[in-house]
């Protein structure tokens, strides 16, 4: 089974599989651990999951029942908002570390820019240096934040984690990221079947010229453009789907169709809504 997915390589040295497997909303528990592990048959071997997502302990069962030895697969979790501050994330963390029964996690990231996320960064850069935590990033960070991070604290994060797709491609933003030499990683890659992006025309055209579909095109997509993808799925054929993405390229001409499908709307909630980080912020999660 193929296994060779490239590796993008991180500011410290550290490398993370291009394609990985997302378990946002996966809440049962016999439908996750079945995805997983045909998952890990098709050849996944990166797993992003959130304190937030509530499944940090099914993640560590599966991966435990699937054989696989420590430095074959990469896990990514995320420090919820309500959790933010320098002693708050040290308590989360190994919570986070016990649920997944792991002795360290591949990638930590700040789930959102809620406040006092410059004290969580704080505790992740000591739990880095700690060699708890292999990298450390964050997620659903602009510009502004992430140089407001930046000015006040001493590791550079690794990679940004934010709403991609080609609806909504954040190029300014793709392309500040890349200047500073920190990866690009696409949450809700295929955006939301509802906007109708498995129906557009131009997306269907090159699927058709390639004998791939419309999810196949958009995957291939983010990874020319050097984006981490994580898409989600519970079903056997689509985790295959997902994944056959590496045995063909977009022309030129297709990637600048696609550029032009930019709409600049999100889809979900906008990291500069202050009132809903300091709400989500007061609300811890339950045990």
């Amino acid at each position: 089974m193929m296994t060779d997915v490239p590796e993008i390589a991180f500011n410290n040295g550290e490398t993370i599989p291009q394609i990985g497997l997302g378990v946002f909303l996966m809440k049962d528990k016999d439908e996750f651990m079945k995805a997983i592990k045909w998952a890990i048959d098709a050849g996944y071997r990166h797993f992003d999951t959130a304190a937030y997502y509530g499944n940090e302990q099914w993640l560590g069962e599966a991966l435990k029942e699937s054989g696989l030895k420590r430095d074959e697969y990469f896990v990514t979790s995320k420090v919820w908002n309500s959790d933010h501050g320098y002693d708050k994330t040290m308590a989360t963390f190994e919570k986070t570390r016990n649920k997944l029964g792991l002795d360290y996690l591949d990638l930590y990231l700040v789930h959102w820019p809620a406040p006092d996320y410059v004290g969580s960064w704080k505790a992740m850069e000591e739990l880095y240096k700690a060699g708890k935590i292999k990298s450390i990033g964050v997620s659903n960070f602009k510009k502004h934040h992430m140089e407001d991070l930046m000015s006040q604290t001493e590791i550079k994060p690794v990679i940004d984690q934010i709403e991609t797709h080609p609806y909504f491609q954040q190029t300014e933003l793709v392309n500040y990221l890349q200047d500073n030499e920190i990866v690009h990683e696409a949450w809700s890659p295929m955006g939301r079947g509802s906007d109708g992006i498995f129906d557009d025309a131009v997306l269907k055209e090159i699927a058709a010229a390639h004998n791939k579909t419309v999810a196949q095109v958009i995957l291939r997509w983010h990874i020319q453009r050097n984006t981490v993808i994580i898409p989600k799925s519970v079903h056997e054929a689509r985790l295959k789907e997902n994944f056959d993405i590496f045995d063909f390229e977009l022309t030129e001409d297709d990637m600048k169709k696609i550029a032009t499908l930019d709409t600049g709307k999100r889809i979900y909630a906008d990291p500069d809504n202050t009132a809903w980080l300091e709400k989500s912020a007061k609300k811890p999660l339950p045990e």
